[in-house]
């Protein structure tokens, strides 16, 4: 058995992915700040006869999601699928004219330190079983970026420039990475925006493996 390893899994999002690749045959690693919550998301999935274990790690910090994701591997087996989709700080979000130096520290370490750090703790393993998949999950200002919104336009944009870099280097190595821009709100419901309906997508994405950026609804004007 291999493991689905989803960095900034929640109730939404994450627990939809963890459902929807634990029924394919994952075992499941639940990665965010909240030791509680991962514990409860991997009992429910442990219900359905998932393995799945959480961890906690604060993707700013490195170090614990270098651990984390070690721990991942040796209690539910090598990492074959890294999921990257912790949802930023709503203070990563100021407009243009009021961001300092000091503003942009935190959105690049959420969405430049931590994936390197992933996927540099993950990318031996997947070497050694010789296929892999790195899903990255932005909002819309990865493509489109917002004068309001300064911190997570300049980090995402950088954290797509990285997954595609990465997705032309590691291709040949049979290590698919990949892009999901999601526009907007994830909203219960939705045609495309619905978690279920998202979680589907990104198993399309890793079972298809074509291209780098996908988009799960029109961009926002």
């Amino acid at each position: 058995m291999t493991t689905i390893a989803i960095i900034g899994a929640g109730p939404g999002l994450g627990a939809a992915v963890a459902h929807r690749f634990g029924r394919e045959g994952f075992a499941v690693a639940l990665v965010s700040r909240n030791q509680e919550r991962t514990n409860a998301l991997a009992a429910d999935l442990a219900e359905e006869g998932i393995a799945a274990r959480g961890f906690a790690a604060d993707v700013r910090d490195p170090g614990t999601l270098v651990a984390a994701l070690d721990a991942a591997h040796k209690e539910l087996g090598p990492i074959e699928i890294l999921q990257y989709s912790p949802v930023p700080h709503r203070d990563f979000m100021r407009p243009v004219l009021e961001t300092t130096p000091a503003d942009l520290a935190g959105p690049i370490e959420f969405s430049v330190h931590g994936p390197v750090a992933a996927v540099r703790q993950v990318l031996p393993g997947m070497r050694a079983l010789g296929r892999g998949t790195v899903l990255l999950v932005n909002g819309g200002t990865a493509v489109v970026p917002h004068p309001d919104r300064a911190g997570t336009s300049i980090a995402f944009a950088a954290e797509s420039a990285y997954g595609q870099m990465l997705h032309d280097t590691l291709g040949a190595e049979g290590i698919h990475v990949a892009q999901l821009v999601i526009p907007g709100a994830i909203v219960p419901g939705h045609h495309r925006k619905d978690p279920a309906v998202l979680a589907d997508t990104l198993w399309g994405i890793h079972r298809d493996r074509q291209g780098f950026r996908h988009f799960a609804d029109d961009l926002e004007s």
